[in-house]
């Protein structure tokens, strides 16, 4: 594969199929969340051409999609080298993912011909009042879209107001509900992660700066109740590993990393120090605490969790999934900390009473199957442009 540098100034092109769908998505979230649509496209036979920003999800998207799909760097959203990068694929159709506006991506296209859907539209509520101050550039720029299919009412909301025309909003669901259980032999990912197959074992899913900390001060008070408790730690950031290393150990806690293989008996956290491992381990642990939301981050998906029938306990930021988040909440399938102190109350009890831990599971395993159309209602959005 030619270097990064190379395809951000097209000295290197894509060898995509003429006539294929470019969906372009920034990274590791966005590539997770659409890459179910692109999977329904390869099944009607549709070539994808897919393009990130981000190394991470670069090497997401080939894990999860392998060589089904051309897969490449966005080049500089510069007018001369857009022009030349849609003159060379020729895209079918543009799909865009959450908050992926670039201007001169969206010219380009909008001067050929091509067609641009943007899905599970989301404006952040960092990111909004930048927009709305510079509306008056956002509005012709969005206004080339074809449709925006939004994740959330708010988020239409949020368009409207940057001045995109309504008949190009529709309400058809959140993508990320389209996510499929991973396909892992549980009692095998079990025994390596438990050789005794009988701990309860504590997921502590994408955290952040900071969290592991206060996150594993708070297990001397679970252990009263559960001293056999397992903690699985995986870090969000792949260049954070070693520190957190350096914090289990210097907590006086018994370590082991994935990297090492299969847990010896007695460890006390187990280190998930490589990528693309977080999806499988949730069909394995018993309580899930979603990180980036003990800090301002404002949280991370907790749909890969509910669809392997495990609720979740957040702390108290999580306002890029806030309106999953309060379905969630509101069917008995998440609680939100809204402190440390809630946090350690919450992962307290459900240790004490694991008949409201199975309730809450059972809860988020229905939840589920109540969206498993989702993906259906935008691919009907999908195949009017394709017809």
């Amino acid at each position: 594969m030619a270097p990064k540098w190379k395809q951000l100034l097209m000295l290197d092109t894509p060898q995509a199929r003429e006539g294929c769908i470019w969906v372009h998505a920034c990274s590791v979230g966005e590539v997770g969340s659409v890459v179910p649509l692109i999977r329904r496209f390869l099944s009607a036979g549709q070539g994808v051409h897919l393009t990130v920003v981000t190394n991470t999800g670069f090497e997401h998207a080939r894990r999860l999609l392998g060589d089904r799909v051309s897969l490449a760097f966005l080049p500089w959203d510069l007018p001369g080298l857009m022009r030349r990068y849609v003159l060379h694929l020729q895209p079918r159709l543009l799909v865009l993912t959450e908050t992926e506006f670039w201007p001169g991506m969206l010219s380009a296209c909008h001067a050929a011909g091509v067609p641009i859907i943007s899905v599970n539209t989301r404006i952040s509520d960092r990111s909004f009042p930048r927009y709305r101050a510079t509306r008056w550039l956002w509005r012709r720029a969005l206004n080339k879209a074809e449709l925006f299919l939004p994740a959330s009412r708010l988020d239409a909301d949020r368009l409207r107001e940057l001045g995109v025309e309504n008949h190009r909003i529709r309400l058809v669901g959140n993508l990320k509900y389209a996510v499929t259980p991973p396909d892992v032999d549980a009692l095998s990912l079990r025994r390596r992660i438990d050789p005794s197959q009988a701990r309860p074992i504590l997921l502590l899913a994408s955290t952040h700066e900071d969290e592991e900390r206060r996150v594993l001060n708070m297990m001397p008070a679970w252990r009263q109740f559960c001293p056999e408790l397992l903690v699985v730690v995986v870090p969000r950031h792949p260049e954070r590993f070693e520190r957190v290393a350096e914090l289990v150990r210097e907590q006086g806690l018994r370590l082991h990393c994935w990297s090492q293989g299969e847990s010896p008996v007695g460890v006390d956290v187990l280190l998930v120090d490589a990528m693309g491992q977080l999806a499988i381990l949730y069909a394995v642990a018993d309580l899930v605490f979603i990180g980036g939301s003990l800090v301002d981050i404002g949280g991370h998906n907790p749909l890969e969790a509910a669809v392997c029938g495990r609720g979740v306990v957040t702390g108290p930021f999580v306002q890029n999934f806030r309106e999953i988040m309060h379905e969630l909440v509101m069917q008995g399938a998440a609680v939100i900390g809204r402190s440390d102190d809630e946090v350690e109350d919450i992962i307290k009890r459900w240790l004490e009473h694991p008949e409201e831990l199975q309730a809450l599971h059972a809860s988020a395993a229905a939840f589920m199957q109540e969206q498993r159309d989702v993906l259906d209602r935008i691919w009907a959005e999908m195949a009017l442009r394709l017809a």
